[in-house]
């Protein structure tokens, strides 16, 4: 089990810092275990500090007044979260829950302010997360409201391959369930849409797995939305 201090010296959001920058963030956080389903902050709760993960999974989401869950994101081990309030003084505007047993590292608002005051190189890591952050919810928000299913899909895998620097070949980190939900959609019409996609040679499924056996015919699927017989 890799420790705290070594994950979060590899963190989107500290990487590179010098070894006294990492000791003294560690002296500010609070570790917290996460078990399944347990809420780590809600929608409207004061913003008063900020997580990274430790192990385990965290989602984000929010709610429709009907009920129906959207998520956000799905963070792993050394990603940070919930911390754009430490900037903005502001409530949470989305809820995180955890997905899998873990631990997380919490960063109180006021105790890291003064840190970064002290430190300017921690906030020059943090806005270049932030800006990463921003064009992630950009691209999203532009797959639910202008694309089908196929093409937030498509897109999903070929961001995925980005992310983790495998072109031809990546592992969902999440359930099928969670993923329809980070799509926007029902976990029936994602089953039909990877068969469909299994089918016409676009990819192969093997469990987690998803092999990418057409990687133009994704892009295009992405940037088009079509699949053949639509």
């Amino acid at each position: 089990m890799r420790t705290a201090k070594k994950i979060l010296a590899q963190s989107i959001l500290f990487a590179g810092l010098p070894e006294a920058d990492i000791e003294a963030l560690l002296a500010i956080a609070v570790e917290k275990p996460v078990t399944p389903g347990e809420l780590i902050f809600s929608e409207g709760d004061p913003g008063n500090g900020f997580y990274v993960t430790i192990e385990g999974l965290i989602k984000i989401y929010k709610l429709s007044t009907e009920g129906k869950e959207q998520i956000l994101h799905m963070f792993g081990s050394g990603e940070p979260f919930g911390e754009v309030p430490v900037f903005s003084g502001r409530a949470f505007p989305a809820t995180a829950e955890g997905v899998k047993k873990g631990r997380v590292l919490f960063f109180p608002r006021r105790a890291f302010r003064d840190l970064i005051a002290r430190n300017p190189s921690v906030a020059m890591n943090m806005l270049g997360v932030l800006s990463q952050r921003l064009r992630h919810f950009t691209v999203q928000v532009e797959n639910l409201s202008l694309k089908e299913v196929p093409a937030r899909l498509a897109g999903y895998f070929l961001l995925q391959a980005e992310e983790q620097n495998s072109p031809e070949r990546i592992t969902l980190n999440i359930s099928k369930g969670h993923l329809a939900s980070f799509l926007g959609t029902i976990p029936e019409t994602l089953s039909r849409m990877l068969r469909k996609m299994n089918q016409q040679g676009l990819i192969s499924v093997e469990g987690r797995e998803i092999r990418m056996l057409d990687r133009q015919g994704l892009e295009d699927l992405a940037e088009f939305g079509k699949m053949e017989n639509e």
